[in-house]
């Protein structure tokens, strides 16, 4: 058994992940995030800002501070989509890397989407469903990572879409205008018949979201009293309920998103633009598969993502 830590720091949270890895599963001990806003600014300045840095590296020491009191043998940090477009990221490596002893690693889409892919899976039952070819969906606050596969990644793609980037892009009012819905799903459109050309969504006989907006969204489709991850992982819901709670999410004025009972804090600002993504992605995929003998019909959530597949790749 080995106990390793994972941090994945995106561009609305870091998170970790210390856990006992043994036999390729993992057994947590950990599991923290922090709404940080790393990403704050960067869609528009290509840099990080002053105070973006020092809410992440405030919360890197602290995660630092947790790696060592619960003894941690592995670490491993990544970094995704704000790192990899802010012109100034080694102002935020160099810090990290003095805060935590390793090199700090700023993942490309591919990587992202493989080890989201890794992570997703981890937790489902596969026996006997080798020939099962499944979506999994990373909706992130600054990318979005589609990634085909059975056991394994087949075809992957990152776009530029999350869910930081398109409320900076788009959003001028609260709630949005159909005016901004329309930019926004136009942007996104774009980006998924991009995406489209290398993966082919058609083949997908599931689809399985993660990452904090995808199991936001699916807390306010089950009407929860809170969050609740153990009610939210492997959630299976029709289509329609999940694109009538995205719609919900998009329409609802700031202070009602603040009241729902599960809605994180760092998220209410930016979670009308992920429900407006995640339903632009479902329709996508509904008009793929539309033809197939495999429409889609349900959608299933993963509270497991990129973080397990860190964790996983240490050991």
């Amino acid at each position: 058994m080995t106990r390793v830590a994972a941090i994945d720091c995106g561009t609305n949270s870091i998170r970790l992940l210390i856990a006992d890895v043994s036999d390729g599963q993992l057994t947590d001990v950990v599991r923290t995030l922090e709404v940080v806003r790393l990403g704050q600014g960067v869609d528009r300045t290509g840099r990080f800002a002053d105070d973006a840095l020092a809410r992440t590296l405030a919360a890197t020491r602290r995660y630092a501070d947790l790696c060592a009191l619960h003894g941690v043998e592995r670490l491993r940090f990544v970094a995704t989509s704000a790192t990899r477009d802010a012109s100034n990221r080694d102002a935020f490596l160099g810090p990290v890397r003095e805060l935590l002893g390793v090199e700090p690693e700023v993942l490309d889409g591919r990587d992202e989407a493989e080890l989201s892919f890794r992570g997703a899976l981890s937790v489902l039952d596969t026996s006997g469903s080798a020939a099962a070819t499944r979506l999994v969906v990373d909706l992130g606050g600054g990318s979005t990572e589609l990634v085909l596969g059975d056991t394994s990644p087949i075809s992957a793609f990152s776009m530029d879409v999350g869910c930081v980037r398109l409320t900076e892009r788009h959003v001028t009012s609260d709630p949005m205008t159909p005016a901004d819905r329309d930019a926004l799903a136009r942007d996104v459109r774009s980006a998924l018949e991009e995406a489209g050309r290398v993966v082919d969504v058609s083949e997908a006989s599931a689809v399985l979201g993660v990452a904090g907006t995808v199991t936001t969204i699916t807390a306010h489709a089950l009407g929860l009293p809170g969050y609740d991850p153990v009610a939210i992982n492997g959630a299976r819901l029709p289509l329609e309920t999940v694109l009538a709670a995205c719609d919900d999410l998009a329409t609802l004025p700031r202070d009602a998103r603040a009241s729902l009972p599960y809605m994180h804090e760092g998220r209410v600002d930016v979670i009308a633009a992920g429900a407006a993504i995640w339903a632009e992605v479902l329709t996508f995929v509904r008009e793929a598969t539309a033809g197939t003998d495999h429409p889609l019909t349900e959608v299933i959530t993963s509270e497991h993502d990129i973080l397990d597949g860190v964790a996983l790749s240490i050991a």
